[in-house]
């Protein structure tokens, strides 16, 4: 009776923490926020950010592409990219918009200011000319229209930060009037677009992979217990324990977003380990003729321990993700070992209490299906004894080969790496990369020397020849600075003339410019380039997205060109701008995965060596750890895949999760050898009693990860392909490689 009321009592305290859960999961909102991406910490950011006060936001805006397959130059066409462009500055939360029939040249004359427009859409006999004048323009050229002259871009700036819901709202609308004009052929990329599918995909994403892990889960369960109870047993105290996770990220309004969306099924799939563990025990002893309780006592002693610290090595696998600079992966790290002990610590109440309120189980009947296992163990450890020195020479190649694949990997990123070939927002990414001046964004400060200002024509001429190097070697494809900006205005004092499309060739011609330029202070465009006080300016450009490792030599070359040519006593200058921010998470990910992983091993040597009191069984116990671990790093390197900060975490989770098997093995081999029984004898039982509930339990989380290629983010695909892998590889060192080193190496203390 009191194991009753002690197990109702549980229940009741329970259920209450289960509504407290239920209530703050109810707060939980999906969020996508590209700057949660930049390395935090870092120099690098404060300095961006003061950069940006000045400036504006590089990754405000959105781009929208249009095709005309013929030529751009047909009046239907350009009216409808005109009527688009109308619409789009009536809307809310668009600043501005910079379109192809509205693009003008000013022209400065003795009666005053005029704009001529580069395309004069409702006169078509003019189009022939307009065409010679916009191909003339190099700025015009790859920014607005396409090379070709089939395509034309528009360039809308946002309000700085976008919700979310703004960007369902503009997007929403945007979508109608492309639809409503006709303009079929159109292509968008930019920071709001991203926002807003970017969560609606995390959202569907999240319902397949746990539908797709419950699935999995209930055929697991009932090949292993074949009982209706232990199917939903299991699955109750799993789904509470993913509840009460969600309800913590609730609690501390810590919003899902594209690695926390992870947990829910990577929790399910874990936490169903230690669920298996205790049954797999409890209805072994109950078939043994045990009544409950004491079956129950026996199997939290005997799997209590290996499960507890189970679950601190799963949760020292997620926990060293802290040792990151990226937000979204340090919070994933965070909560989802948070959530590995709620796990524990349900699959240690709530499933007893279970138990005991139930009626006792009845044995399953044995059938030739139960017979397989013991027979199957027993065979495997046979092959284990006879060949010995094969598991060894296989394991040793598996090493080299795998060192030979890792020393081909390469680290680089993407600005969409997280996309799928076939995604459609990387498909019109990829046109604007081949049609018009690519998408990648690039920002240089620009600072004048003490006594110098932006308008000094010595400064602008540095500047130049910084545009030039840009230009012809580092491979910018448009560019926008303090020297554009006065080259565009000599050109308007010269009527509006190709040819002087230059900087002013003296001091008293730039005279002339800045007092131009007085009129144009409160214009958007100048504030964008030029600070007020002209102390300080803005040269940015957009080129193709050629990789964070590529991107790292060019950047390399521009400083030393820089230190070389640019006069730093006229102008001083500073790579900026979110590309350099994400190329530095690059800087972070081979340090990142080698801090995380040491201390995980670190971990790991002190829990084996708390076990048997021997760095022989520490070493032993680490082997078939790493070599999985080194398989992975093989196969990344021969399939050419780019290691980066998303791929980097899989060795740290993969590892926390794939010793697990190698805990409980030892846990058990403790027992054995503390029983008195002789080392090779305590490795059989140890083999064929631990054995079918390794291979289980590695089953399900290998399965359950395996969910996660169904993503569409290549990241989450990596993680569910590469931790699956690494637990089928885990799974095999362990049963044939760990017995056949503690069998050659270790030595069982003398009482």
């Amino acid at each position: 009776m009191n194991y009753k009321r002690l197990s109702f009592l549980v229940l009741l305290l329970i259920a209450i923490l289960t509504a407290c859960s239920v209530y703050f999961a109810t707060r939980l909102r999906f969020d996508y926020n590209f700057d949660n991406f930049f390395p935090k910490g870092d120099p690098e950011l404060a300095y961006y950010f003061s950069f940006r006060d000045k400036f504006g936001n590089d990754n405000d805006y959105l781009l929208i592409g249009l095709d005309n397959s013929q030529s751009i130059f047909e009046q239907d066409f350009l009216t409808r990219v005109d009527s688009l462009t109308a619409f789009l500055q009536r809307q809310s939360n668009v600043e501005a918009v910079l379109s192809p029939t509205t693009v003008k040249s000013p022209v400065i004359e003795q009666f005053g200011f005029f704009e001529i427009p580069y395309l004069h859409v409702d006169e078509p006999g003019r189009y022939a000319q307009d065409s010679v004048n916009i191909y003339n323009s190099r700025e015009l050229v790859g920014t607005l229209f396409s090379e070709d002259a089939t395509a034309v871009s528009l360039f809308m700036q946002t309000t700085d930060d976008l919700s979310k819901g703004a960007s369902d709202t503009l997007m929403a609308s945007l979508y109608d009037k492309l639809e409503q004009l006709g303009l079929t052929e159109s292509h968008i990329a930019g920071k709001a677009l991203a926002q807003s599918v970017f969560v609606e995909k995390m959202k569907i994403e999240l319902a397949i992979f746990m539908s797709a892990s419950i699935l999995l889960v209930i055929l697991f369960l009932w090949i292993t217990f074949r009982t209706g109870w232990g199917v939903i047993v299991p699955l109750v105290v799993v789904l509470l324990s993913v509840l009460w996770a969600l309800g913590v990220m609730g609690l501390f309004d810590k919003p899902l977003d594209v690695m926390t969306m992870l947990l829910p099924t990577i929790l399910f799939v874990v936490g169903m380990s230690d669920v298996i563990h205790i049954l797999s025990r409890y209805l072994t002893e109950i078939g043994q003729g045990m009544e409950k309780v004491p079956a129950l006592k026996i199997t939290i002693k005997e799997v209590g321990l290996a499960t507890f610290l189970t679950s601190i090595t799963t949760a020292i696998g997620f926990l060293t993700l802290l040792t990151t600079a990226i937000v979204p992966i340090r919070d994933f790290g965070l909560y989802t070992a948070i959530a590995i002990f709620l796990a524990f610590a349900l699959a240690f109440t709530l499933l007893p209490a279970m138990l005991l309120l139930m009626k006792k189980p009845k044995p399953v009947p044995e059938s030739r299906f139960s017979f397989s296992w013991p027979m199957l163990l027993r065979r495997m450890f046979r092959y284990v004894l006879v060949h010995p020195k094969a598991i060894l020479s296989t394991s040793a190649f598996v090493v080299v080969l795998s060192l030979i694949g890792i020393s081909q990997i390469k680290v680089d990123t993407t600005l969409l790496e997280d996309l799928g070939d076939d995604d459609p927002i990387l498909q019109d990414f990829q046109y604007f990369e081949e049609k018009f001046s690519g998408v990648r964004p690039f920002e240089l400060h620009l600072i004048a020397a003490e006594g110098h200002s932006m308008y000094d024509l010595e400064v602008l001429q540095e500047i130049e020849e910084l545009e030039q190097y840009l230009y012809n070697t580092y491979g910018l494809n448009f560019v926008t600075s303090p020297a554009t900006v006065v080259k565009t205005i000599n050109r308007a004092q010269n009527g509006g003339l190709r040819d002087y499309y230059t900087l002013p060739e003296t001091k008293r011609e730039m005279q002339s410019i800045k007092r131009r330029l007085q009129a144009f202070q409160g214009r958007s465009e100048l504030r964008g380039v030029v600070t007020a006080d002209a102390k300080e300016g803005r040269l940015s450009g957009k080129m193709t997205d050629i990789g964070s490792a590529g991107a790292t030599v060019l950047n390399d070359s521009l400083r030393i060109f820089m230190d070389q040519n640019i006069n730093e006593s006229i102008l001083c200058t500073r790579l900026t701008g979110s590309s350099i921010l994400l190329d530095k998470n690059n800087e972070y990910v081979t340090t990142n995965m080698m801090q995380g992983l040491l201390i995980a091993f670190g971990v790991i040597a002190v829990i084996v060596g708390i076990i048997f009191r021997s760095l022989r069984m520490v070493l032993i116990s680490l082997v078939p750890n790493i070599i999985p671990l080194l398989m992975i790093g093989g196969l990344i390197g021969f399939l050419g895949i780019n290691l980066n900060v998303s791929i980097s975490i899989i060795f740290t989770i993969a590892f926390g999760i794939a010793v697990d098997d190698t805990i409980h093995f030892l846990s058990k081999l403790k027992l054995e050898l503390m029983a008195g029984k002789s080392l090779p004898y305590a490795i059989k039982r140890t083999f064929i009693s631990a054995g079918k509930a390794i291979i289980i339990t590695s089953c399900i989380l290998a399965a359950g990860f395996l969910t996660l290629v169904l993503s569409t983010f290549d990241a989450t695909f990596y993680v569910g392909l590469f931790v699956s892998l690494t637990l089928v590889f885990a799974v095999v060192a362990d049963l044939y490689l760990l017995p056949v080193l503690i069998l050659l190496f270790y030595k069982v203390p003398q009482k």
